[in-house]
């Protein structure tokens, strides 16, 4: 192969890989936009709150004994923070928590993370299939805006977040315990009325 050839095919190839990298960028940037129009937390809370989940988990995976012995999911709801999942000792668990509420701008602290080896791959699917499930239910809802309520599950509990009234607490509570393999519901709503 010849220098121009090589040259040719090298710049093609890189041009081809930083418009693959951009897309994400654009399409992420696109999702945040049509999300904040229907969010009652201003844009600059939820990049906060972004901000919040990212500097958790690059601080867990950081910490070799929680990264590797540890699952946890960190949901940042206006600052309000839900850490879920599973560890190996009440000490970590601790420490966790601890970690999550020392990050700036993190107002309160939920730490729902149980005492155990980490969970299957088999049960983070089923509880992502019931988030997809509870979210689908919330979205078809009459004069309901589902998109304001965050859903996470862990092991069949499925807890709620967002910033709502105590109506549209008391709706999204019950569509979500009517969804199959849900074993129960926590509601960590912050109420607006």
């Amino acid at each position: 192969m010849n220098k121009t050839a090589f040259i040719s095919i090298f710049s093609s190839l890189s041009i081809s890989v930083l418009l693959q990298a951009c897309a994400p960028v654009v399409v992420g940037t696109a999702a945040t936009g049509v999300v904040v129009a229907h969010d009652r937390r201003t844009t600059g809370t939820v990049i906060d709150d972004q901000g919040i989940e990212f500097k958790a988990n690059q601080a867990f995976y950081e910490d070799k004994e929680i990264g590797d012995s540890s699952h946890v999911n960190v949901t940042s709801f206006n600052m309000v923070v839900l850490i879920s999942g599973e560890t190996p000792s009440e000490e970590l668990k601790q420490r966790i928590g601890n970690i999550v509420a020392t990050l700036p701008k993190v107002t309160h602290v939920y730490n729902e993370l149980t005492i155990s080896a980490p969970s299957s791959l088999v049960s983070r699917s089923s509880d992502s299939l019931i988030t997809s499930k509870v979210k689908t239910r919330l979205l078809t809802i009459k004069d309901f805006d589902g998109t304001r309520v965050k859903v996470v599950t862990e092991k069949g509990i499925v807890y709620l977040m967002g910033l709502v009234t105590q109506q549209e607490s008391e709706i999204a509570t019950n569509a979500a315990r009517q969804v199959g393999g849900v074993q129960k519901v926590v509601k960590l709503f912050q109420y607006i009325d």
